[in-house]
């Protein structure tokens, strides 16, 4: 939580506020998907996070997928766009947020997985059919509308 929501925080305290994000489905031959079990909640969750100040969403994208799985995204494709009050979240430590996330599909990465240890001390790839049952709600969603409705076709969802 550091750059952009750290003094942000210090400013408003937990309430809820929006934060632009980016979260990434990262596919190994097209039928595994890496999550990341979270430190903050026990619970599974695809790698992603905040967008800072003066960042594109991709370059987001790279830079927190690089932070949390040390992997370098080569290739990503823009896969949907999470926002409304379906995207509402309140974190452990009480902190409130309402997401506004970008989703994106990446096929092509460099680099072998590694948890930071920070946000994270395991990654694993699951089969698409064999997911794991905790996972963080927001990013079940996020799954599903993958799994459910993508075609390649940008989507709208909440």
């Amino acid at each position: 939580m550091d750059g952009y929501l750290r003094p942000l925080r210090k400013l408003v305290g937990s309430r809820r506020i929006i934060v632009p994000g980016v979260r990434a489905l990262i596919l190994e031959n097209k039928n595994r998907l890496l999550l990341q079990l979270r430190l903050d909640m026990d619970q599974w969750g695809l790698p992603g996070g905040a967008v800072e100040i003066g960042e594109t969403a991709l370059e987001a994208l790279k830079r927190e997928v690089k932070e949390e799985t040390s992997l370098e995204v080569i290739k990503a494709e823009p896969m949907a766009l999470f926002s409304g009050k379906g995207q509402q979240f309140t974190y452990p430590n009480g902190d409130q947020v309402q997401g506004f996330a970008l989703a994106f599909v990446v096929n092509q990465w460099k680099g072998q997985p590694s948890a930071d240890g920070l946000e994270s001390d395991k990654l694993q790839f699951f089969d698409l059919s064999s997911l794991p049952q905790n996972i963080v709600p927001l990013h079940r969603a996020t799954i599903d509308e993958y799994l459910d409705k993508y075609n390649g076709s940008f989507l709208l969802s909440d």
